[in-house]
């Protein structure tokens, strides 16, 4: 989705961003995500990313392999970056939005603030490539992506538009079906914290080959 402001370089990111910890969740450059918010402090650091004019959230996962307070999870290191795209008020309370991934950060440390949501401070500079649209998309093994795509809609029962995926450049391609992927947490991080895209997808294609292999007979057939 095509937006209104324009980010070129880590420099024209904010350093401090509110982060919003979401297990499962993950936000990629240019990618969408929908979000449902119901609870008070993120309501409220929704009213302010809008007020303050720059209308970014960090998307982050806490670690649950080392918990810390429940109220206050310990987080992973990277999370990226979204603004807010859309914006509905529900007439329930809730707001709906939608995301759209701009760039990965890392996590410096968190801030001792007095907004009920947490904020961090976090660097850009090692996601510097993000910035660049479909950058790496003719390293991606393509075939390779598709044939585990078909192999797991094939293994669930479940259909898809073949014409859309088709159609659709490597990088929007590979991100979609990581956002979407029905992996865990760390499979999840994963794919974000992947170097390049070519990367992603093979994790994406390993991990869809170990969850088929889980389902399948000693006699069967590898995916590739």
């Amino acid at each position: 989705m095509p937006m209104n402001a324009a980010y070129r370089s880590p420099a024209d990111l904010p350093s401090t961003l509110p982060v919003f910890p979401l297990p499962g969740a993950l936000l990629l450059p240019r990618g969408q995500m929908p979000l449902n918010i119901f609870e008070p402090r993120y309501l409220t650091m929704i009213d302010d990313a809008l007020r303050n004019g720059h209308r970014l959230i960090g998307m982050i996962q806490p670690d649950s392999a080392h918990p810390g307070p429940e109220d206050r999870p310990t987080l992973f290191r990277v999370g990226c970056a979204g603004r807010i795209t859309q914006f509905a008020e529900s007439g329930d309370g809730r707001y709906l939005l939608q995301l759209t991934g701009v760039a990965r950060f890392r996590l410096e440390h968190e801030l001792s603030v007095d907004t009920p949501y947490r904020q961090c401070l976090v660097s850009y500079g090692p996601y510097a490539d993000d910035f660049v649209a479909r950058k790496g998309e003719k390293a991606v093994d393509r075939e390779a992506l598709l044939r585990a795509l078909r192999d797991f809609l094939e293994a669930n029962k479940l259909k898809a538009d073949w014409d859309g995926i088709e159609s659709a450049p490597n990088e929007a391609l590979v991100n979609a079906l990581a956002m979407m992927s029905p992996y865990g947490p760390a499979e999840k991080q994963a794919l974000l914290e992947a170097p390049d895209l070519k990367t992603r997808a093979e994790i994406l294609v390993a991990v869809t080959e170990i969850e088929l292999a889980k389902g399948r007979s000693p006699g069967d057939v590898s995916l590739q």
